[in-house]
């Protein structure tokens, strides 16, 4: 099929090189601020404040914010919400050079860090298909790149570069940071505008974020593909919380070394990202999620028992595998069966479901830490990932999923096709048959 072998659009570079310039920062950014909170606290349940802080705008705003993003223009969006985080990090940079930087301070910038992402984030997953062409061939190979850019920046590069920062400067890393949001507002801003679907006339903001939710609770595929990032989030942000302290503390690694343990889970990331259309093709889409998510859990659960820094960086690397090639092919499969005027909902209510779960990782992970012990969260994580992947198995199966894209691909007048389905409107809220 000619879709095999169709290239990306050239605003499509653009559009990669500016998240590959802001994933750089974000890098920097989360070696340097874990680092720069250790230099004010050691309480464990201090540290979960600042890293469930990031997250909060999710619980709070996530599927009103996939409403709005799907009434206003997804470009535009995307770089105010870059030139805005640009400027809110010269906050916390003046702090640390004023040597007046708190854990409140921190939290404060990372909750506001968070909103402009979620407005980010969704915006940029609305509108990819919207620039490519809903081609899910098309989306897979563009996800790919910029999933494997992402975390070569933000993992491979950004956290090594970000260890060395902090030792010039406190307030260096967070000045990188925000140059990079900046240069990623300009390359966003000189993209082609996407047309918005139409809104449902006479609507309210709260009925269309209901619609958006609805259809993702009542699909067993698209809940599915949500629950997955769900959980994988309270584990990966219990282990996230403790992962400096437990560096430190039980693997003697230091401020330089930490960053390097973030580099090797960014190169399995980079493999993953790079194999995930060949674990697709080879197992299919569905098989290949359980298989990325088994290998997540065994992951961490190697890092619990690690001896030392070499088995740890080998098991972050394996989950960072599992990651990146989960995190190609979930998006790809979602912007190639939701319909359009949905997208920025559907995106925001799966992305709501990860992030709410997130603080409920990072206070577990502070608590179980203060408990028991340090290693208690990373064997906690390792056991929820592991349910949840036998939980989830049969919800995003190889059946489930080809029957989704055959009626994604269904003329637009066929019955069978999202987009024949009428308005979504509250008490006729229609989703894709369970498959």
């Amino acid at each position: 099929m000619s879709s095999g072998v169709r290239k990306p659009p050239t605003a499509f570079g653009r559009l990669w090189t500016a998240q590959t310039v802001s994933s750089l920062g974000d890098g920097v950014t989360h070696a340097a601020l874990p680092l720069l909170a250790l230099t004010l606290t050691r309480d464990p349940m201090a540290l979960a404040v600042v890293t469930a802080a990031g997250t909060l705008p999710w619980l709070l705003f996530g599927v009103l914010g996939g409403a709005l993003v799907d009434r206003w223009d997804r470009r535009r969006t995307m770089w105010i919400a870059d030139a805005v985080r640009a400027v809110l990090l010269a906050i916390p940079a003046a702090a640390a050079a004023l040597d007046v930087l708190s854990i409140p301070l921190l939290a404060a910038v990372a909750f506001f860090l968070g909103l402009g992402g979620l407005f980010f984030d969704t915006a940029a997953t609305a509108y990819l298909p919207d620039l490519l062409g809903r081609d899910p061939a098309l989306l897979e190979r563009a996800n790919s790149r910029l999933r494997a850019a992402q975390t070569a920046a933000s993992g491979f590069a950004g956290p090594p570069a970000g260890s060395a920062l902090l030792a010039v400067g406190r307030a260096v890393p967070l000045l990188a940071d925000a140059v990079s949001f900046a240069l990623s507002a300009l390359l966003v801003r000189s993209l082609p505008a996407a047309p918005r679907p139409v809104p449902q006339a006479r609507e309210s903001l709260l009925r269309q974020a209901r619609a958006g939710a609805s259809y993702v609770f009542r699909d067993q595929l698209l809940l599915g593909l949500a629950l997955r990032p769900a959980v994988g989030n309270v584990a990966f942000l219990a282990v996230e919380t403790v992962l400096a302290l437990f560096a430190h503390d039980r693997l003697g690694i230091d401020s330089f070394g930490f960053g390097l343990l973030l580099t090797a889970e960014a190169t399995g990331g980079l493999l993953g990202a790079g194999i995930a259309s060949f674990l697709g093709r080879r197992l299919g889409t569905g098989a290949a999620l359980t298989c990325t998510a088994a290998c997540e859990g065994l992951a961490i659960l190697g890092l619990a028992v690690a001896p030392n820094p070499y088995v740890a960086g080998l098991a972050l690397a394996v989950c960072g595998a599992g990651m990146g090639a989960t995190m190609v092919l979930g998006p790809s499969l979602r912007q190639a069966i939701v319909p359009a005027h949905l997208m920025g909902r559907v995106a925001s209510t799966s992305r709501m479901l990860a992030m709410c779960a997130a603080p409920f990782g990072a206070f577990l992970g502070g608590w179980l830490a203060t408990t028991y012990d340090v290693r208690a969260p990373l064997f906690a994580a390792a056991g929820l990932l592991l349910t949840m992947t036998a939980v989830t198995s049969t919800m995003t199966g190889n059946r489930r999923v080809e029957a989704a894209l055959r009626a994604a691909a269904a003329p637009a007048g066929d019955p069978d096709h999202p987009e024949s389905r009428g308005p979504v409107q509250e008490g006729a809220i229609r989703a894709p048959r369970d498959r």
